[in-house]
């Protein structure tokens, strides 16, 4: 089994996904971060709590990374996404700023 090497805190914050922890995974946002599901977005911590209780920390999911590219603040995870509201193969590019991520973008792996 090959392991794909995930810089961070984009590592730490599929720990803290898999683990389903809540607070922790709004506290890996900036202030204004954002979330964008397939083109739906959600800006700031009410809005991205909104939408992770049902579909993302809510909904138990796990996400199993399959590769990682990275070019400069941007860092783009493959991965297997398994919860009990979607599930499949899907494309997670997170912009880094600092310790903290500035957005996730999901789309179709």
């Amino acid at each position: 089994m090959t392991t794909v090497t995930v810089p961070e805190p984009v590592h730490s914050f599929i720990e803290t996904v898999n683990a389903h922890d809540e607070q922790g995974f709004l506290d890996a946002f900036t202030a204004d971060g954002f979330v964008d599901d397939w083109g739906r977005v959600f800006t700031g911590r009410a809005e991205i709590k909104g939408w992770s209780d049902n579909e993302f920390i809510g909904a138990t999911g796990v996400l199993t990374p399959k590769s990682v590219t990275t070019d400069g603040d941007l860092v783009t995870v493959i991965g297997d996404w398994r919860s009990t509201h979607a599930n499949g193969l899907s494309r997670f590019a997170f912009r880094i700023a600092g310790d903290k991520l500035a957005s996730m973008t999901i789309r179709e792996g």
